[in-house]
């Protein structure tokens, strides 16, 4: 049974309970609506993300085989020197969009250099062609990469957002709501029995008024026939 609150029994206390209690059943309903819209949200973007995360993987490890191969392919003084000075660069743009009043990161990016395929920093006369085809997988990766981390950055945020609904709503289900119904009915029985206190009391003084009138009129009614006997 809920622990009620420490109140007065009162029927203005009661008035307020009840809008308490309204006001309480409706967040609770829509902070569970809210629960069961983050929870299909994240479920969805959990699984994107999955399969974004599979797919960079599997990329991620066809460049590094192609940066072995290279490796072996090239001495380290020539690796070294073919990337020692890139020739293309990006700027990142962070922006956000609201999912259930959650704000998310949004990432874009722009090229330095005006030809965003320009990203060989050599020459091809010293390099193997697995350099060049790793450059180029990393150069295609990159956009995977962004889209990965705004969608692990957004998975923990609705993450986080989840479980804090989650909270409220138990909090509302199991303890506000029980307490103030509790609290509702410890004072609609005492408004009873205070109300039937009052009428048992009220009975009392009816009768305890209809015996003293009774017996005003007895008196009076002996008074008239002694009066009557004396005249005769």
């Amino acid at each position: 049974m809920a622990e009620r609150m420490n109140v007065n029994p009162t029927r203005m206390m009661l008035t307020s309970l009840k809008k308490r209690l309204k006001t309480a059943t409706r967040g609770h309903k829509l902070m569970k609506d809210k629960r069961d819209e983050l929870m299909k949200e994240f479920l969805e973007l959990a699984r994107e993300n999955g399969r974004l995360r599979q797919e960079v993987e599997q990329r991620l490890s066809a460049v590094y085989k192609n940066f072995t191969v290279a490796s072996a392919m090239m001495s380290q003084e020539v690796m070294e020197e073919s990337l020692m000075f890139p020739k293309q660069g990006v700027r990142i743009e962070v922006g956000s969009r609201n999912i259930m009043s959650v704000d998310v990161p949004v990432f874009s990016f722009k090229t330095t250099a005006e030809d965003p395929t320009d990203i060989f920093p050599y020459g091809f006369a010293r390099t193997s062609g697995e350099l060049d085809n790793a450059i180029s997988q990393l150069s295609e990766l990159f956009p995977m990469l962004l889209d990965l981390a705004a969608k692990e950055k957004e998975t923990a945020l609705l993450a986080a957002e989840l479980e804090k609904t989650r909270r409220r709503v138990n909090a509302l289900e199991y303890v506000m709501i029980p307490r103030i119904e509790a609290t509702i009915r410890y004072i609609t029985m005492k408004l009873d029995e205070n109300e039937r206190g009052n009428q048992t009391r009220l009975m009392k003084v009816k009768d305890m008024m209809l015996a003293e009138s009774i017996e005003d009129k007895r008196g009076r009614d002996e008074e008239a026939i002694e009066a009557f006997v004396e005249r005769k």
